[in-house]
């Protein structure tokens, strides 16, 4: 069985916590991808996000904390006021470096370090959001030929970021929120190609 990507990213911000719910309780438990999440969130933020996830998803949503592991079945949120990046090792590393975007967890950041590691195996997913962070990090993603999802701007409750996408030509495909978890978990065998 070979997998169409070996990494899910998922960026958000305003309006994030609503769209998450949308996509995450319908991925399955034994889902066979990580998956990593920035939503825009400030310094004092608790990890309140992963534990109600947590309680609506099949599949276990977490903190990601520095050094750990990526494993499949797991979705992996960044903490407020770190940057989350991913390692050659395929771990994840926590930094407190510069906002980009005006924004620690930056999307950008996390979009360019998978892209980096996973090339091609990776898929990058922009909700909603205020601002234009994700946007070069999709960039670079289609540069190394993975593959960008922009939810439909029509569907978002913020259409800034997912726009910002689909104006640098940077999304493969642009769903409705309610179309995208289906998307994911029938499109995530590579010999699927319908």
């Amino acid at each position: 069985m070979e997998l169409r990507w070996d990494i899910i990213l998922i960026g958000t911000s305003a309006g994030g916590m609503k769209a998450l719910e949308a996509i995450l309780p319908q991925i399955p438990q034994d889902f066979p991808i990580p998956i990593v999440i920035v939503q825009h969130m400030g310094p004092d933020s608790d990890n309140y996000l992963a534990s109600l996830l947590n309680e609506k998803c099949q599949v276990n949503v977490t903190e990601a904390q520095d050094g750990e592991k990526i494993l499949s079945g797991t979705a992996y949120l960044a903490p407020g006021g770190y940057h989350l990046l991913i390692e050659n090792d395929k771990t994840l590393s926590l930094c407190v470096g510069e906002k980009i975007n005006y924004s620690r967890p930056s999307i950008d950041v996390l979009f360019s370090s998978a892209s980096d590691v996973f090339g091609e195996k990776t898929l990058a997913i922009i909700l909603t959001g205020a601002n234009k962070d994700g946007t070069e990090g999709a960039i670079h993603i289609r540069e190394d030929g993975g593959t960008v999802i922009a939810q439909d701007p029509a569907t978002a409750e913020v259409p800034t970021m997912p726009q910002a996408v689909v104006d640098a030509e940077a999304a493969d495909h642009v769903l409705p929120l309610d179309e995208i978890a289906q998307f994911i978990v029938g499109k995530v065998l590579l010999y699927d190609r319908d």
